[in-house]
């Protein structure tokens, strides 16, 4: 059976080169050697005080300076506790041992400092970087279970401190146990007879190193967890575009700004009421943070919400203010947003519905007007002049904050591609020079003349904004390319 879950083998300390230190038990039957005799007493928790005030011996500290190993040692046998001080003495490591006669003492040192000594303004009991518990000793529990394994000791320490590593210490009839420890929750075993310095030591230093392992990988596992959860949420948050029947091909690209996250502050949507008008939005909240992007998601469900309530133009954007002016948390939070309402065509030419002429009505807040795509011609930015201003900057009751409707006439085959401030604000070269709107239409201009369309053209556009800029754009990009397609609706 090994004497450590390190994989010592028993009696490999009798070899004639091995160390010759004292063993818990030869310290018991010669008491001349080193041992208690010469050995300073293990520090005894009489008092509170001592509790919290134990401190190595004179010489402990190594010459490098680094603290020595706090040990805490859950013995109830005086005798059996010298013996683990004088096997520490031997082991070659500087360790400062406290020794508590049960668990409820033991707890006393093992429980975090009051907030006001975390603070630094009252004494800060010791932290101990590992737990020697004996598992003879009495378990000391409010509640003994009737089924007893032997291990009961352990399993209230690691209720009660489940995040200090523990090296257990049996006799020799209780190796089985040990193992069966180890399975419990603890870091490593000792056997009495067959423990010596250097092994202590390495027991210990092996306990310390595995919790830290164990208590990285517990970390990791929660913040995976915390992230698939926080994705899966924010992925539901993001829209699906209610157009069926509109006969339009819809592609969508959205990218936070921040890292490892689905969504930030830039939102949109896209519905189609009963009568046949196709609703555009998409918008921008100024900020990259996680309560920008809640804000985004409830203008966006309020947006939702009032167009199929029946409001459109002016009145839906002062109704959409005061919801940002209650959301927000703060008064210079501010969004700009750019909304199309697209009306059915007409049939009165003699063509069907989806090959007539369609008229738009565009409402702009503070935000950049949309490119029309033409098929053989440079892409042409929508009029901005009637553009308002962004939501929550001015007051709607005093009558500043309007956002008068430009009427578009969109001919057949039409493509309108919106988007947010981030893909043009991104830098052309190395200078300060900014992509900007020209630009954007020159960029999309060259892609449109290699043949580009739908999710390929707005891919390789988004990509070469990111190679003129050197990278990755820091603020949030949504890219919408609103389509006129005489079949079924297409989603990309």
């Amino acid at each position: 059976m090994p004497a450590t879950g390190d994989g010592r083998a028993p009696g490999a300390a009798d070899q004639p080169d091995a160390h010759d230190g004292a063993r818990l038990s030869r310290a018991r039957n010669h008491p001349t050697t080193t041992g208690p005799a010469t050995a300073p007493p293990i520090p005894h928790p009489r008092t509170r005080a001592s509790h919290l005030g134990d401190s190595p011996a004179p010489g402990d500290a190594p010459a490098d300076g680094a603290p020595p190993l706090r040990l805490l040692v859950i013995e109830d046998d005086a005798s059996d506790a010298q013996l683990i001080k004088a096997a520490a003495a031997e082991s070659g490591t500087s360790i400062a041992l406290h020794w508590a006669r049960g668990l409820d003492q033991a707890t006393e040192l093992l429980a975090p400092p009051a907030p006001s000594a975390r603070r630094g303004r009252g004494a800060r009991g010791p932290e101990f970087d590992c737990v020697l518990l004996d598992l003879a000793s009495p378990a000391d529990l409010p509640h003994p279970s009737d089924a007893s394994d032997g291990l009961e000791g352990l399993h209230e320490l690691l209720r009660r401190a489940p995040h200090t590593p523990v090296v257990v210490l049996t006799d020799a009839a209780g190796a089985e146990i040990g193992a069966a420890a180890v399975a419990a929750g603890a870091q490593d075993f000792l056997i009495k007879h067959e423990t010596d310095g250097p092994l202590l030591a390495r027991a210990l230093r092996y306990a310390v190193e595995r919790k830290r392992a164990d208590e990285s990988q517990r970390r990791l596992v929660e913040a995976e967890l915390r992230g698939q959860e926080n994705a899966r949420l924010q992925r539901h948050l993001l829209p699906t575009p209610l157009l069926d029947g509109a006969g339009l091909s819809f592609t969508r690209r959205y990218r936070p700004g921040r890292r490892r996250a689905l969504l930030g502050g830039d939102f949109y949507d896209a519905v189609r009421t009963d009568d046949g008008t196709v609703h555009v939005v998409i918008g921008d909240v100024c900020g990259h943070g996680p309560d920008e992007a809640a804000l985004g998601v409830a203008l966006r469900i309020a947006w939702r919400t009032l167009v199929f309530a029946g409001l459109t133009g002016e009145a839906l954007l002062t109704t959409l203010q005061h919801v940002l002016e209650h959301e927000r948390r703060s008064d210079e939070i501010f969004a700009t947003l750019c909304m199309l309402v697209i009306e059915p065509g007409r049939t009165d030419t003699g063509l069907d519905s989806l090959g007539a002429c369609e008229r738009a009505r565009l409402y702009l807040a503070g935000h950049p007007a949309p490119l029309l795509l033409g098929r053989d011609h440079r892409p042409v930015t929508l009029p901005a002049d009637l553009a308002g201003p962004a939501l929550g900057l001015l007051p709607c009751h005093d009558g500043q904050a309007a956002w008068p409707a430009h009427d578009v006439e969109l001919q057949p085959g039409w493509r309108l591609l919106l988007y947010t401030d981030g893909l043009i604000e991104g830098r052309v070269g190395a200078g300060s020079r900014r992509l900007g709107q020209d630009g954007l239409a020159d960029l999309v201009a060259d892609h449109q003349s290699a043949g580009l369309t739908r999710g390929r053209l707005v891919d390789s556009a988004i990509a070469e904004v990111e190679e003129l800029n050197g990278g990755a754009l820091t603020d949030d990009v949504a890219v919408l390319l609103l389509e006129r397609n005489p079949v079924q609706l297409i989603l990309g």
